[in-house]
């Protein structure tokens, strides 16, 4: 595989079933606003195959949410542009018509959303929400939509369907609501399933169910799934490949285990960094990355981690590092001045070597500096 030489290069998963089923490239997604154009996610490339998991990671307002909708056609305001690439199973998605989306929501693709409180209609029993799907896509009868719609129930681990069925979403639980939306997403058998923060607000116990839940009817069904997360530990054990994203540019992607052998962005490392570890002594300071993301209305000329980045040098600041591959292939990375690397390393050295601990701070010592750039 060539070395990508722009942000359009295509990402390839390489397991799993032959031949690309959800194909990205230089895909866009931008919004309108009265103080300017928001580029939630700028120039984005990938492709899954049927059967393969793909986790999206990133802190919030990194774009992974915006992403995952966007492919699917769920963001249809007048102010939204969307532009690049979206093929699935060949279909392009980006310019198709609602009614073309339609025939493929449910039967094709689907999503489970982070919050099912809100994602539910509170006013409609769980039966007729699993039903809705069944008899507008499938013809199914109403008996025999709902005799679906509690096998479904059944399916994704709620007891005593035959009663859940007649309830209310405010009547059960936080993880059994979620499982209920996870049974809506999956009552038409789609090939392709997007899992947008699905164990947010659950408990620990809960969160582990879940996952769990979602990993067998994955390898149940044969679906290709998209995990939108901010945690690398949810994606640990439970992905083929990770895409890390950034102020909406992929900065890291790789096989999963090559991801967490081999770190190369200095931001994927700051988000490994910031996960607690058990070994820790009791009453250990979490650590966590300083500054924020930047502004997407006017994003930096160059790296856009730079101003939070412990390894900016002033190339940083001024050039936008290519994305480009490792030496292990199918592992690319967006950085000037890797982690691990003997440029990173004399990179880090410099920087001890001005006594500023702070990356925000650092950066502005650059700038100050004779020739320094910022």
């Amino acid at each position: 595989m060539t070395k990508p030489q722009a942000t359009s290069r295509v990402l390839t998963a390489t397991s799993g079933h032959e031949g690309p089923l959800l194909q990205v490239d230089d895909f866009r997604t931008h919004f309108e606003t009265p103080t300017g154009i928001v580029k939630a996610v700028d120039g984005v490339s990938f492709t899954l195959k049927r059967g393969d998991t793909l986790g999206i990671v990133g802190e919030s307002g990194s774009g992974k949410t915006v992403l995952a909708r966007s492919v699917m056609g769920l963001l249809t305001g007048k102010n939204v542009i969307r532009s690049g690439s979206a093929r699935y199973n060949g279909t392009e998605l980006v310019g198709a018509s609602e009614s073309q989306l339609r025939d493929l929501w449910g039967t094709e693709m689907a999503m489970v959303f982070q919050d099912p409180m809100t994602s539910l209609n509170p006013v409609l029993k769980v039966g007729r929400q699993i039903t809705e799907g069944l008899r507008y896509h499938l013809k199914l009868s109403k008996a025999e939509a709902r005799a679906q719609a509690r096998q479904l129930l059944d399916s994704v681990g709620i007891p005593d369907p035959n009663r859940r069925i007649s309830q209310y979403p405010h009547e059960l639980s936080g993880g059994m609501r979620q499982r209920v939306t996870i049974a809506i997403a999956l009552a038409c058998g789609p090939t392709l399933l997007f899992a947008d923060e699905p164990t947010t607000a659950l408990d620990v116990t809960v969160q582990a169910q879940i996952l769990d839940l979602l990993q067998r009817q994955q390898i149940e069904r044969f679906m290709a799934m998209v995990l939108v997360t901010h945690d690398l530990g949810v994606v640990a054990g439970r992905t083929d490949h990770i895409a890390v994203m950034y102020a909406g540019q992929i900065v890291e992607y790789a096989p999963t285990r090559e991801l967490f052998a081999n770190v190369l962005m200095p931001y994927t490392d700051a988000l490994l960094h910031s996960i607690p570890k058990l070994s820790q002594p009791s009453h250990t300071r979490l650590q966590s990355i300083g500054g924020r993301p930047p502004d997407l209305i006017n994003p930096p000329s160059g790296c856009r981690f730079a101003p939070r980045c412990p390894y900016v040098q002033p190339k940083c600041t001024s050039e936008m590092p290519p994305l480009q591959e490792a030496e292990t292939p199918g592992h690319f990375y967006r950085c000037w001045f890797p982690v691990g690397t003997d440029a990173g390393r004399e990179a880090l050295a410099q920087n001890a070597a001005l006594g500023i601990p702070a990356a925000v701070s650092l950066t502005q010592t650059l700038a100050d500096k004779p020739g320094g750039t910022a």
